[in-house]
């Protein structure tokens, strides 16, 4: 267990983490650590009627809200929706975000995935964990415990990579005293669901994410789940903390 306890979801748009690692969080939050939840885009180009500036706001209060259910604080780093890149402005601000939060486990968002978006900001949860305890990496001042991150990332879309392949998870996490929070907190981003149906086809997304989080439960023995890959590349610590803590029959909180 690090003597650190904070932990940052690095995801692309406002919704995402309550699509796949909320229930993560809330565990995490209810266990005494210190959550953060950060998305590299505002979601500006999540609807079809108003434009970015509002659409963006719109977004970042609803991401704030959902945030607060699970006790986390919400960050956004202002990258525009639909054209992440893995450069280096956006790679500083991930840094720079990291220097402020000072975590010891990060859940980003899986390198092979339906959306770009998603994909870049894989890369960049992976790039800005590994370098951001360095001094020289930032101006932000290092904060105290500062070191190299537990790493995870969390499912793709109904658990597939990019190219429709089945996803191979590490880690299960038994979410089912957390699922309806985690409803709850989805039910926040209302201005998705319109957007989803005309854009991607998904009716009642909330309820696609049940229908999901109950089939990861049912392929690891519980009600509920999320599931995630560790990251265990050379500099990472590779014991599974996320199993031990919350993995099928340690229930808790």
């Amino acid at each position: 267990m690090p003597k650190r306890k904070v932990a940052v979801a690095l995801m692309a748009h406002p919704d995402d983490a309550e699509m796949t690692c909320a229930g993560t969080l809330i565990r995490l939050s209810r266990s005494g650590w210190e959550i953060h939840i950060a998305t590299v885009t505002a979601g500006d180009c999540g609807s079809q009627s108003l434009g970015p500036e509002e659409t963006a706001a719109m977004r970042v209060e609803e991401g704030t809200r959902a945030a607060e259910l699970a006790g986390a604080t919400f960050h956004c780093l202002g990258e525009p929706d639909g054209r992440v890149v893995y450069d280096r402005q956006s790679l500083q601000k991930t840094i720079d975000l990291f220097r402020r939060i000072t975590p010891s486990l990060v859940i980003t968002m899986p390198m092979s995935d339906y959306h770009s978006d998603h994909e870049m900001t894989g890369r960049l949860g992976r790039a800005a964990s590994f370098v951001y305890a360095a001094p020289n990496a930032s101006d932000v001042p290092l904060g105290d415990g500062a070191t190299v991150p537990r790493v995870y990332y969390c499912d793709g879309l109904g658990g597939r990579d990019r190219m429709g392949d089945l996803i191979e998870p590490t880690t299960f996490v038994d979410i089912s005293g957390q699922l309806e929070l985690k409803a709850s907190m989805l039910a926040c981003h209302q201005s998705q669901r319109d957007w989803l149906r005309s854009h991607n086809g998904i009716d009642n997304y909330i309820e696609s994410m049940r229908t999901h989080s109950v089939e990861r439960g049912r392929q690891c023995g519980v009600d509920a789940a999320e599931a995630f890959v560790q990251h265990r590349g050379h500099g990472h610590p590779a014991d599974d903390l996320l199993l031990e803590m919350f993995g099928p029959g340690r229930r808790g909180n």
